[in-house]
């Protein structure tokens, strides 16, 4: 890994919104699932994935859901069971209720939260499985309440033949019993627009490949979407106390993800910078997954020498990183004065891979910088909220004339007068019926 100061670092980042060629095939194929419905569908997913896929065989059956028990250890059940109910004691606490505020003059505001009716999550099966983000996506979204839940993944996981049975056996823990094969765009049109076999969703979550992403943009709007992530990344905040492995092979954990994933240390002292980036090298030989790695590092990967843990703070805030660790003496000090990350790890033994799999936390987290603006999938992602508003008589007579003032003042008149009318109605003794 190179190793620079924060002048010579590059802190601008693209978001990835594909090729104009990319772009095109996925508007045809949005536009072709919302037209012809399954024909497209089984007609992409033959091109794309080289499954044969019948109204019949779409859908995952129970059987194979059981069957998948057969083919994974125990010891993932256990593992998935263990998480899932730690997900779920974390994403519990995040449950909001409806509420109204009753005033003395009788006059009733509140909000009414109810659930979303139907979410679509999709799960890649690309480069690898990640029975993990199953629970990640349904588990909030079953504590909002959704009714129903449907899951989309690719007829083939990482270039195998079927599903991959630990996608499946989280889906079964998780409680998904609508799953359908198809993957890419066209499951996203699918899910946006409905075909003959897939009811349409109100909402998508789920990432997935550059297709994927370039869909769910496509069909924003027609649903609500999750984000369009972008590669994973990790900023490691550490000083002279740190453990080089540890930061080093932390840093590896999300370079493995992507070739574009990022992985940046950020430390003002400099024999941990040359530590890290040797064992960095050191780690890499032995990483089942070192082409991808090695990618990533040498191309979005950095060692930041900073002069201060002040600058090192100010360069993670212009970061926002996706996942943001703090190995120093006493972290609980900085975490203040982060103002963008995603997800913060605190101290030695929070590494990064205990929130991706079992802390409770979710690891669906803003990337590209966007943990400046946006946060992790939590519960209120499949919520709605409609304002509740009762005014009373008394209410409105004390509160008309200004109301129709500012009606007025922006020129709309009718507005004022649907006020004016009713104060016209009562100061003659009117009951709110015309009657006098």
């Amino acid at each position: 890994m190179k190793i620079q100061s924060s002048k010579e670092f590059n802190l601008q980042r693209e978001v990835e919104y594909g090729t104009p060629e990319q772009n095109k095939a996925v508007k045809e194929i949005v536009a072709d699932i919302k037209k012809e419905g399954d024909a497209a569908l089984f007609r992409y997913t033959e091109r794309h994935d080289g499954a044969l896929l019948t109204p019949d065989t779409l859908r995952v059956k129970p059987e194979e859901l059981e069957a998948a028990y057969g083919k994974v250890e125990a010891s993932f059940v256990s593992a998935i069971r263990a998480a899932a109910a730690n997900i779920r004691a974390f994403h519990a606490r995040q449950k909001r209720n409806s509420w109204m505020d009753l005033q003395p003059d009788g006059t009733i505001l509140g909000q009414i939260i109810r659930p979303l009716k139907r979410v679509g999550v999709y799960v890649p099966g690309g480069k690898a499985a990640y029975p993990s983000s199953v629970l990640m996506n349904v588990i909030p979204a079953q504590i909002a309440g959704v009714p129903e839940i449907v899951m989309v993944t690719p007829p083939s996981t990482g270039g195998k033949e079927g599903i991959d049975p630990y996608i499946l056996v989280a889906a079964a823990e998780a409680g998904v019993h609508e799953i359908y094969r198809v993957g890419g765009a066209q499951a996203i049109a699918a899910l946006a627009y409905g075909t003959e076999s897939i009811a349409p969703v109100d909402k998508i979550c789920g990432p997935g490949n550059i297709y994927v992403a370039l869909a769910k943009r496509e069909v924003y709007g027609a649903v609500d979407i999750d984000s369009i992530a972008g590669p994973s990344e990790i900023v490691v905040l550490a000083d002279e106390t740190a453990e080089p492995a540890y930061v080093a092979a932390d840093l590896l954990s999300q370079a493995e993800h992507d070739e574009m994933a990022s992985a940046i240390l950020v430390t003002p002292t400099q024999s941990l910078a040359e530590s890290v980036a040797a064992e960095v090298e050191r780690q890499l030989q032995a990483l089942p997954r070192q082409a991808i790695a090695r990618a990533s590092v040498e191309n979005y990967g950095a060692i930041i020498v900073v002069e201060s843990m002040e600058e090192g703070i100010s360069v993670v805030n212009r970061l926002a990183p996706e996942h943001l660790e703090i190995v120093t003496a006493d972290p609980m000090s900085l975490t203040g004065a982060i103002e963008n990350a995603g997800a913060i790890f605190l101290g030695p033994y929070s590494s990064e891979p205990v929130g991706d799999y079992f802390a409770g936390p979710n690891h669906i987290i803003p990337t590209n910088g966007t943990a400046r603006f946006s946060s992790p999938v939590d519960v209120d992602d499949f919520i709605k909220k409609s304002s509740l508003i009762y005014y009373s008589k008394e209410a409105l007579l004390r509160d008309g004339q200004t109301i129709i003032e500012l009606a007025r003042r922006e020129g709309l008149e009718g507005h004022a007068r649907a006020i004016e009318i009713r104060l016209e109605n009562e100061l003659k003794g009117g009951n709110g019926h015309g009657e006098q």
